[in-house]
């Protein structure tokens, strides 16, 4: 059996934004029951922190599925991930990235106090991580380097080289190279390749359901579609609601598309392209500060449950 838990359900920046005033951001700043947002005159909202899971096939052993900036907070309000015995311990064995977004890798130096674990992912990640120097803080004797290739399911270790109980097969999604790597002298979309962003098909070795964990995406094509159909359970990229949701609203002039990520609405949105493929159970994760599924009563909400989808939240607990 896998269990999954939602760390951070938030994009990047998380919610409430550090500099974001959108009205997400402002109801989860009203932390004060009594205090109601000036505009809405709604309660306050659940603050969401920056995008990552925790998977276990054991109960002991976790895995972390991306490292998010905020990990220690993460950590500090999971007890599944706290330490157990002795002076220095943790039940992290390791850490799975789909891609090289700050959002994704930044919380890799939280775990730099002499911890034993692996960090799994792309050569083209790995290579990124070896070429930043701040990364070694992660001692190599300790931090185990492991490559995750496109199309192959592998049985993943952790730090001992011990199996951990469930295979992970990662493949190419529609995507863009991280943000902070971006060169627009490298050729077409900044110089991404295919293992700049990956979605993860996670399944156990026991024989159980698996499930995956996609959470950036720039398009649903008909591979990643014939991929999902079917599936016990998706976690998909949920950080704009309308491609232009950015620009609308003030935040920056960039489309969800030239970020890397579909939005939920429209005819090549995930709601329809994902719609209709037998999918158990869906859940959308990384969700932007902007995104109107985060109110409850918003008409947007109401057509993403209609459709079948939940909308993850921090500290979300999922069985298989």
């Amino acid at each position: 059996m896998l269990r999954i838990v939602v760390l951070g359900s938030g994009a990047g920046g998380g919610v409430p934004q550090w500099n974001s005033n959108a009205e997400a951001c402002r109801r989860a700043r009203s932390r004060d029951p009594v205090s109601r947002d000036p505009v809405s005159r709604d309660p306050a909202l659940p603050g969401r922190t920056q995008s990552s899971l925790a998977l276990s096939a054991d109960g002991g052993r976790w895995f972390l599925l991306n490292a998010s900036p905020d990990l220690r907070q993460q950590i500090i309000e999971t007890q599944c991930l706290h330490p157990r015995t002795g002076f220095r311990d943790s039940p992290i064995a390791g850490v799975i990235l789909t891609n090289a977004d700050v959002d994704h890798v930044a919380g890799l130096l939280t775990l730099r106090e002499g911890h034993r674990f692996a960090v799994w992912a792309t050569t083209r990640v790995l290579g990124v991580l070896a070429a930043n120097p701040i990364f070694g803080v992660l001692a190599p004797e300790l931090v185990t380097r492991c490559r995750l290739p496109l199309g192959d399911a592998v049985a993943i270790l952790d730090g001992a080289g011990q199996p951990a109980g469930f295979q992970v097969e990662a493949f190419a999604v529609p995507g863009k190279v991280a943000l902070w790597l971006e060169d627009a002298a490298a050729g077409a979309n900044f110089g991404t390749v295919a293992e700049d962003t990956i979605g993860l098909a996670i399944r156990p070795d026991d024989g159980g359901p698996g499930f995956f964990y996609i959470p950036g995406c720039a398009s649903v094509t008909g591979e990643v579609a014939d991929r999902l159909r079917g599936a016990a359970l998706v976690l998909f990229d949920g950080t704009l609601w309308d491609d232009d949701e950015l620009i609308r609203q003030g935040g920056m002039a960039k489309t969800g598309g030239r970020m890397g990520h579909v939005c939920m609405s429209g005819p090549q949105g995930s709601l329809m392209a994902l719609g209709g493929l037998g999918i158990a159970r869906k859940v959308f994760v990384h969700i932007n500060n902007t995104n109107p599924v985060l109110l409850p009563e918003s008409a947007e909400r109401a057509t993403a449950a209609a459709a079948g989808w939940e909308i993850g939240f921090d500290g979300m607990e999922i069985a298989l």
